[in-house]
């Protein structure tokens, strides 16, 4: 973990922005540090992103747009890691669509949730594969 999906409306922006978004916020991801130790393992790191075609937003006015971030992550971490990792990844976001804020209706929001290890089933070669 952590895994962070991105729902948007398909009037946001291009294919190729939210790309580069989905690999701004991996680096984001990577960076978080809790006493110099890394809080999420690179392998673990998925960011990815879901154009939603049909959807209505408000009144249904055609400018306005959303974009909303779901991060789940394994539990047994602090709130004060939870809070900075929520920070750095919107902050990134609101950066991020500056420009779309000031010119259109946007809704931007992001929610972090955790994981029961008792309730998920994995099987991952990529931390084995990191070490090398």
């Amino acid at each position: 973990m952590p895994h962070l999906t991105l729902e948007y409306s398909a009037n946001l922006t291009g294919a190729e922005r939210i790309g580069e978004l989905c690999n701004a916020l991996a680096q984001c991801l990577d960076a978080q540090r809790d006493n110099e130790q890394k809080v999420y393992p690179l392998g673990g790191i998925r960011v990815r992103a879901l154009r939603c075609e049909q959807y209505c937003i408000a009144d249904g006015r055609p400018d306005a747009a959303f974009l909303h971030a779901n991060l789940k992550i394994g539990a047994g971490r602090s709130e004060a890691v939870k809070r900075a990792t929520g920070d750095a990844l919107f902050a990134l976001i609101k950066q991020y669509f500056a420009a779309e804020f000031e010119r259109q209706g946007l809704a931007l929001s992001l929610e972090i949730g955790e994981f029961s290890e008792a309730g998920t089933w994995k099987h991952n070669n990529l931390h084995a594969r990191l070490k090398g």
